[in-house]
């Protein structure tokens, strides 16, 4: 079958929101410098923010102060001249919504229970007032930014927000998800199914409350062999992406599946994600071959080389841009910010992209 086409750019949207220079991008033109925002760019490597984690409390507590989730959001853009503010928040907020408990554990991460291994989800009593906070915060940082700042909500996308559940934290194999989903598929697909009604809920509300574009984060597909991916990853986030369209249409969806590889071309295909988000391990030049030329992509700068910045900087820099010169590109990191990341490698990557302190 045919694929449909993507819409005008200049049909998405008001003619206000569309100067938005990242906003612009998503919706198909390229500029030059390329609009840049950082994966995590509010977190630990900025005293400011350590400073109020400090006297706040916890990273949930911050999560749901939505004064101090706004200001959190806000913190990086009052001392960088970024093109895009990202929620403060956590993609395990949908877990929480749909009746796990939430903790996070110092030095060792977030913390569901019951994790869904050993219990049902019909187990759990779902408690949607906990996305409110969420859409607060979003209300109070859209009445701080300015007219040229694109607003970037986010969700976790079902794969990876699944595998949370199922093991009840964070793991490197997603083991005890991936053996579930084979040995018990229905089981799995009604969590899929869960998360997939609850996500777009959430994105909904965020949209409502105020973001100009949501980011679907599935930190790890690259963990499933072809056939689980697409049933897991693609289906699934393609499932989101069409609600979100029918139902806020011209709010543009960035896809990001960490770790994909060589599915990114099935992803994006199938999807219909308006952008595709690169991680750090992508080749730019056999991505911009390889991908639809009319589809903007976002990265892929490795953290690593932020921490290093000096010549290897320069070069990584470079050599991204140089690969997404004729096609619609926002400079990102391939990965969240790193704790370790120095402010002046920050100034420096500015620097390169033209940006002025």
């Amino acid at each position: 079958m045919a694929e449909p086409p993507r819409q005008d750019p200049l049909e998405q949207g008001s003619s206000v929101e569309s100067r938005k220079p990242l906003l612009a991008v998503l919706r198909g033109e390229r500029h030059d410098p390329p609009p840049l925002w950082m994966m995590r760019q509010a977190g630990r490597y900025l005293p400011e923010y350590r400073a109020l984690r400090a006297d706040k409390g916890g990273f949930l507590d911050l999560v749901y102060d939505p004064a101090s989730a706004a200001e959190i959001t806000l913190q990086p853009l009052r001392r960088f001249p970024l093109d895009a503010a990202i929620l403060f928040s956590d993609i395990l907020i949908v877990p929480f919504a749909l009746g796990q408990d939430l903790t996070f554990v110092a030095g060792e991460g977030p913390r569901l229970s019951p994790p869904l291994a050993n219990a049902r989800l019909p187990d759990l009593q779902a408690v949607p007032r906990r996305l409110e906070a969420i859409y607060e915060t979003v209300g109070r940082v859209k009445a701080q930014l300015s007219p040229e700042t694109t607003f970037l909500g986010f969700a976790g996308s079902p794969w990876t927000v699944a595998t949370y559940m199922v093991a009840g934290q964070g793991s490197r194999e997603q083991a005890e998800a991936r053996q579930l989903a084979y040995l018990e598929p229905d089981r799995f697909a009604e969590l899929i199914e869960a998360i997939e009604r609850t996500t777009v809920t959430y994105l909904l509300g965020q949209i409502d409350a105020g973001v100009d574009s949501v980011q679907l984060f599935d930190s790890w597909s690259g963990s499933l062999a072809p056939a689980e991916f697409e049933r897991w990853v693609i289906a699934p986030t393609a499932r989101i992406v069409e609600r979100l369209r029918a139902e806020r249409p011209g709010i543009p969806v960035i896809g990001f599946p960490k770790g994909a590889g060589g599915k990114l071309a099935a992803y994006a295909r199938e999807t219909r994600v308006d952008a595709l988000g690169l991680d750090e391990t992508v080749d730019p030049v056999w991505a911009h071959r390889e991908l639809p030329r009319d589809l903007p992509l976002q990265g892929n700068l490795d953290p690593l080389a932020l921490i290093a910045g000096g010549e290897a900087l320069e070069t990584a820099v470079r050599t991204i841009r140089k690969a997404f010169a004729d096609r619609p590109h926002i400079f990102n990191l391939g990965h969240g910010i790193q704790q370790t990341t120095p402010i002046a490698h920050v100034e420096q990557l500015l620097g390169l992209l033209g940006k002025t302190l």
